[in-house]
């Protein structure tokens, strides 16, 4: 094959210009000629190339010479289509169509009868034309002779021998002999008389004979001559009669094509399929009226399987697409469009599809954009993002805005086909504004219909969509607030959905909940809280139970996943507070790490104020300090003041409170205030009953907004109990001789002003009130103490990081 390639081009390089390319050979049984397949150097369009070696096969040249002779002169829709043809004094080359070898198919018996049939009648009436509109006879019909196109149209060529009988020099007659293989396909009379008794019969006689044999060959895959003429094997019943009939012996008596074409054609005749009835429809449909053409579709519908698919392809599709675009071919033409498409390879559907789609979205038809509307989805995977995005979309947008409902309904469920093929840009900034004027269209379904698809595009939406969209949230009922929004994917789909939950039309509002239902995990939490749930609490109240049931569910999906949120969050996010007393104290009550009580977080703000304290309290009265030798633990009686005589255990517990009131000194703290405590019930003691019930509900019943003017002393020293000191004291009491009976010694039962200004100090344990205290006072006898002169203090006091923790409360 390589050697014949360079036979080719080298005979190329010497003649005259042939503005073809030649590809890989094609095997013909039976043939003088040589088959290439061959692309056009001017486009690159596909063609076979027929070669015939002049020097090789002088014999046969006249017969090469005819041929390309004949298929220059003769035109029909059956005959081999011819582009050009070179002869040389050694070599002669036609090109036509892209053709292949009938053998092929026939050997494999890959056609069906249908097919075959539908063929045969092409054959037919290519015969009858060269038979009598050119009063020629072909003298070569046989299989070898017929080709197939890329539409998948059986072909007639083997034009080597074809005469016509009004020649008196016709080469049939001299050359008829020369074919090969002839004498397994000659008629009786030829094989008896020779060739020069055509002209003595009729002229299609032979060409009858042949086409009957063709018969045979297509529907058995081959003929071996002989016993096989006439046999009715694998031939279709209905066609027996007239086939014996093309094979009578006698050629005057013989059924010419013609004849046997209309015996085809009669009402239940053999051809009257609907594969030949629309090859032939096919030629006119642009013509036909709206009933002719819908009859048309019909059939169509009801053969396609049947039919070849390049017959789809290269014939029947253009037409249906001229009709379409140009002859009114309707929705119905342009359905089985899509339906032949469908069979069409990626880089044929783009060649011949594509460009009459992008043309006819531009077209102001209605009924034709509707009917592309519709048939979006089975187109959307054949075209490209470039096609959709640059071409289509620019013409589909006019549809947002059209004047007929039917078409903004369509156009807006066309958005959910086309949104993987738009880019960013144009989804978040022309798309989203033709959303917007369609969701307050007037018509509710429209509206409706644009919450669904803004439901189902909401993972297509950019998170920051470009500038164009501030005036869709305008739009879509934002208002002001929504030109100073940021414009994000979560503001678009807020504002459209709580537009829609307004909407009167209750389809609409349950669009709305199921589209915030399945988009909620395109908000964050904090949207969720503060921004959704308030949208949806309406709807649990709304008079339709559709609306409510709904607006139930979406409620449920939210609050779930605010509670899951909720669930990571820490406890606080205030700073851990100090768990370390001063001076090895410990805290009174429970902190913030030991008491999880609703109640624990004011109690440990108490707690704090007094673990975090640090050095002595002393009490600023009149600007002096106190003397360091009034201050003893609590638990030691108070010595005998010579300024004031001691109390006695005639003293009322108000007038002792009322004293510790309003003594204005302050002990030092040397012990934990949790100690003195739990001492004091450790010895036994009865805790005075005007700390009133320690309820937890009665303790937050005491009013909280009152701001203490200054800070409140403690009444406790912090010290250990000094019981040691405390039994000295009453050894000495007991250690004074007695007075005689009757006598007793003076005592003074009132106090002045003066002296309750001056070193009395206050000896409870607990707090103000206690009873505790008030026992230990009658019981103990006072010593008197020299007192020490006090010191003017003016250095202002320090202001701890605690003393204003108060302040939130006022």
């Amino acid at each position: 094959m390589d050697f014949l390639k360079s036979a080719v081009a080298s005979a190329i390089s010497k003649g005259p210009p042939f503005p073809y390319t030649f590809g890989d050979r094609v095997e013909v049984d039976n043939s003088i000629w040589t088959l290439y397949n061959g692309v056009k150097k001017e486009d690159g369009s596909s063609c076979s190339i027929f070669t015939f070696d002049s020097l090789a096969n002088k014999l046969r040249l006249p017969l090469a010479r005819n041929a390309v002779r004949k298929l220059r002169t003769l035109r029909h829709p059956g005959v081999l289509k011819v582009f050009d043809t070179v002869e040389t004094d050694s070599y002669i080359y036609i090109a036509t169509e892209r053709v292949t070898p009938l053998g092929w198919h026939v050997r494999r018996k890959s056609l069906s009868v249908e097919t075959l049939k539908w063929g045969l009648y092409t054959i037919a009436n290519t015969l009858k034309f060269i038979n009598d509109e050119a009063a020629s006879v072909h003298g070569n019909v046989r299989v070898s002779s017929i080709f197939t196109s890329e539409s998948g149209e059986w072909r007639l060529g083997g034009f080597d021998v074809l005469s016509s009988m009004k020649d008196d020099d016709a080469i049939i007659c001299a050359y008829g002999g020369s074919v090969p293989d002839s004498g397994r396909y000659a008629a009786p009379e030829i094989a008896k008389g020779g060739w020069g008794t055509l002209k003595r019969n009729p002229v299609a006689a032979v060409d009858a004979y042949g086409y009957g044999l063709l018969i045979f060959e297509v529907f058995n895959g081959s003929f071996m001559g002989g016993d096989q003429i006439g046999q009715t094997k694998n031939i279709p019943f209905s066609m027996h009669q007239s086939y014996k009939r093309l094979l009578n012996v006698n050629p005057k008596s013989r059924l010419s094509t013609s004849h046997f074409l209309e015996q085809g054609r009669r009402n239940g005749g053999f051809f009257e399929t609907p594969l030949v009835r629309l090859s032939e429809a096919i030629e006119s449909l642009g013509l036909k009226s709206d009933g002719e053409r819908e009859e048309f579709i019909s059939e169509l519908d009801e053969v396609s399987d049947d039919f070849p698919e390049e017959f789809f392809k290269m014939k029947v599709l253009p037409e249906l697409l001229k009709s379409v675009e140009f002859g009114g071919g309707g929705p119905k033409v342009f359905s089985a469009v899509m339906k032949i498409g469908s069979k069409l390879s990626e880089e044929d559907y783009e060649s011949r599809i594509t460009p009459v789609v992008v043309r006819l979205f531009a077209s102001p038809d209605r009924a034709i954009r509707v009917c592309l509307l519709d048939n979006l989805p089975r187109m959307i995977d054949h075209l490209s993002q470039k096609v959709v995005n640059d071409k289509i979309f620019p013409q589909l947008v006019t549809g947002f805005t059209d004047v007929a409902p039917v078409v903004r309904e369509q156009t807006v469920k066309a958005v959910l086909t086309i949104i993987t093929k738009l880019s960013d840009r144009t989804i978040n900034g022309e798309l989203l504004k033709y959303l917007a004027k369609t969701s307050n269209d007037e018509q509710p379904g429209i509206r409706t219909n644009t919450t669904i698809c803004l439901g189902k595009i909401a993972r297509s939406l950019g998170t920051n969509v470009s500038a164009i969209f501030k005036l869709a949230i305008l739009e879509l009922g934002a208002g002001k607030l929504g030109a100073n929004l940021k414009k994000t994917r979560q503001k678009v789909l807020t504002a459209a959905f709580a537009r829609s939950l307004r909407d009167p039309f209750v389809h609409a509002r349950n669009a709305a909940l199921m589209a915030l239902a399945v988009t909620s995990d395109l908000f964050t939490e904090e949207d969720c809280a503060s921004k959704i749930l308030p949208l949806l609490c309406p709807s649990l109240i709304d008079k339709e139970k559709l609306i409510r049931d709904q607006a139930n569910k979406t409620f449920d999906v939210y609050t779930q996943r605010i509670r899951k949120y909720a669930g990571t969050l820490p406890e606080t996010v205030l700073p851990p507070p100090s768990t370390g007393a001063v001076n090895g104290a410990v805290p009174r009550m429970g902190t913030l790490q030991n008491d999880t009580s609703w109640a624990g977080w004011a109690i440990s703000s108490f707690t704090n104020k007094i673990a975090t304290a640090s050095g002595d309290m002393q009490s600023k009265p009149n600007g002096t300090l106190a003397a360091p030798g009034n201050m003893r633990p609590s638990s030691v009686p108070p010595r005998a003041d010579t300024a004031r005589p001691a109390l006695t255990s005639t003293a009322s517990t108000s007038t002792l409170h009322r004293q510790t009131l309003l003594t204005p000194s302050a002990p030092e703290i040397n012990q934990p205030i949790t100690d003195q405590f739990f001492d004091s019930a450790q010895a036994g003691d009865e805790i005075d009953p005007a700390w009133g019930d320690m309820d937890e509900d009665f303790f937050f019943d005491a009013p909280l907004g009152v701001k203490p003017s200054a800070p409140t002393p403690s009444f406790d020293d912090g010290g250990e109990p000094d019981f040691a000191g405390w039994l000295s004291a009453q050894a000495q009491a007991k250690s004074k001789p007695p007075l005689p009976k009757g006598l007793t010694r003076p005592s003074t039962t009132t106090l002045g002003n003066n002296q309750q200004s001056g070193s009395a100090r206050s000896t409870t344990t607990g707090s103000v009130g206690s009873g505790l205290g008030l026992r230990k006072l009658a019981t103990a006898a006072p010593k008197p103490t020299s007192t020490v002169p006090k010191k003017m203090d003016t250095k202002p006091k320090e202001r701890t990081a605690d003393d204003d923790w108060g302040d939130a409360w006022d």
